[in-house]
């Protein structure tokens, strides 16, 4: 009565009993990869708005809440990066200015772009205002080994990424005519790789 058919089906059984309701059964869970990344950070951003807004108020707001979500859909898609931004709208600012402390300023409807909202973050991340900008992008090239091989994938053997002003050139984004999709993502993967560099 022990035959190997017998105990083909007594296994199958056993299989269908413990897979049944009420009996949890772990998943084997898959070796980590070497070298997997663990989640990637997320930059994150809110609006301060008055609580009365006027007429003006208003379309400024829907101006930066577009550039915005686009500016930062693009750095979570491309990047691993992470900051929580405070942005404003302030009608005394000329263009727009982001700080270190994770704060941005639109004034001027011009600048209430995707660019400039990419531009902007990049500035809340350290380009021209952390002490590693000033220490690898100080000379007027930067230093860092990552961007300067990422920027010479992109352009050649010979480019360089020129610094100056807290600012950055190729795929700075200071201007409006620098913008294009190809472009803009390919300030995100500069900025990140100067971050990694010690931005």
């Amino acid at each position: 009565m022990n035959s190997p058919r017998k105990k083909a089906v007594i296994a199958v059984l056993a299989a269908a009993l413990l897979a049944g309701p009420g009996v949890a059964q772990a998943a084997p869970q898959a070796a980590p990869v070497p070298g997997e990344r663990a989640a990637a950070a997320t930059i994150t951003w809110t609006l301060v708005r008055a609580s009365n807004p006027t007429q003006d108020q208003r379309t400024a707001y829907d101006l930066i809440t577009t550039a915005m979500n686009a500016a930062v859909a693009r750095y979570n898609n491309l990047s691993d990066l992470g900051k929580t931004i405070t942005v404003r709208y302030e009608p005394g600012v000329p263009t727009a200015d982001g700080n270190i402390n994770g704060t941005i300023r639109f004034g001027n409807r011009g600048y209430m772009n995707e660019r400039t909202a990419l531009h902007e973050i990049a500035h809340t991340i350290g380009v021209g205002t952390s002490s590693g900008w000033s220490r690898l992008g100080g000379s007027g090239t930067w230093t860092g080994s990552r961007a300067t091989a990422l920027v010479r994938q992109y352009d050649g053997s010979g480019a360089k990424i020129s610094t100056g002003g807290g600012h950055f050139w190729p795929y700075g984004l200071n201007y409006d005519n620098e913008f294009s999709g190809t472009a803009a993502d390919r300030h995100v993967r500069i900025v990140a790789a100067m971050v990694s560099d010690g931005l």
